[in-house]
């Protein structure tokens, strides 16, 4: 199980100005399912985590592995760069464990202990000095990079963690959970400074905006809600799709959001009007991811039906169809330039678009 081959097809590159995004590189990145990818600050690596129990560090220029990182005994599934260095790797595994790697070596540095579940979250603080983590076991933990030593548990709610976010300065974490609400925590002491009631599903997704006064979240109750992060109110339910809505996100500048339904089809709503600006039609399948292009022009859709969709934000023309993946594509990524894309498959491939 930990160890696999990887191998390289390379697609014949002919592309003028106005084509963007070919497949030039499939990789063969894993002997079983992907579960998640993710970029560094610069482009020039990636990630991948998979049901191997391995995480594989990639070259993204030549498609070349760089580094394997074994020892997890059970499904990677949480993986992430502390950008912006790009020198630490932290991967959470259903084997309730999280891991701490050297990015450039491999080495292992600490091996996070104390979940009693899965863990399906993680992320660095902005300052790369703590990773929280969120499990099956209903609660959040924050760790220590330097030392390896659990700093705090953060518990409240009563079902699974599925999603967090640290806000831009690092002094407040928020958590959603299956118990249909949202959490927000300060980092310092670990209390619970308000909780966010008011969805009538399961929480697919959190995230704070650029300046961290608003949160964003999306559920199983085919809404998004906005949030004051100050005081914890609702500020607006964004409605209009018929399913889940399973993704939702910010683009950099806080001024538009994302949401992703099971429906198929995607809506870009407008943070200072709340109105939906555009919904993007074309998937035969439901989205179960989505982000903007840093420049905010773009979106990027994941979906089962075997695609990945290029959007203009503005128009909600699709741009173009990334097809070649023959299962459904669970995860798709920009880099930070905006000039390369990459999708995860179930298939067990990831592709690099140029």
């Amino acid at each position: 199980f930990l160890c696999s081959r990887y191998h390289l097809v390379y697609f014949p590159l002919i592309l003028c100005f106005c084509c963007r995004f070919v497949s030039i590189l499939e990789l063969k990145a894993h002997i079983l399912p992907l579960t998640n990818v993710a970029f560094d600050k610069s482009g020039s690596r990636f990630i991948t985590g998979s049901y191997d129990r391995t995480c594989r560090i990639w070259d993204t220029a030549s498609g070349t592995e760089l580094r394997v990182l074994e020892g997890h005994k059970n499904v990677v599934y949480a993986i992430a760069f502390n950008n912006p260095y790009g020198d630490k790797i932290a991967t959470g595994s259903f084997d309730k464990t999280c891991k701490l790697w050297c990015a450039d070596t491999g080495r292992c540095f600490h091996t996070f202990r104390g979940h009693m579940a899965e863990i399906v979250c993680l992320a660095f603080n902005p300052q790369s000095t703590l990773v929280a983590t969120g499990s099956m076991d209903s609660t959040a933990k924050l760790w220590d990079v330097e030392s390896g030593r659990e700093v705090v548990t953060l518990s409240g709610h009563t079902a699974e963690v599925l999603s967090l976010c640290f806000n831009t300065v690092g002094d407040q974490l928020v958590t959603g959970s299956f118990d249909h609400t949202v959490a927000i925590w300060d980092v310092a002491t670990g209390r619970l400074v308000h909780t966010l009631i008011g969805h009538m599903g399961e929480i697919c997704n959190v995230q704070f905006n650029w300046d961290s006064s608003l949160i964003l979240t999306g559920s199983i109750d085919k809404s998004g809600k906005l949030w004051d992060a100050a005081s914890g109110k609702c500020v607006v339910t964004l409605v209009g799709h018929k399913e889940d809505v399973l993704d939702v996100c910010f683009d950099l500048s806080g001024q538009l959001i994302a949401t992703a339904s099971a429906d198929g089809t995607a809506k870009v709503f407008s943070v200072a009007t709340h109105q939906c600006l555009v919904t993007l039609v074309g998937h035969d399948g439901e989205i179960s991811k989505i982000c903007f292009s840093p420049q905010g022009t773009r979106v990027l859709t994941a979906s089962s039906d075997k695609t990945a969709r290029l959007w203009d934000a503005k128009s909600g023309a699709c741009l173009r169809v990334l097809e070649g993946h023959t299962d459904e594509i669970f995860s798709c990524v920009f880099n930070y330039e905006g000039d390369t894309i990459i999708t995860g498959s179930k298939d067990n491939t990831c592709r690099i678009w140029y």
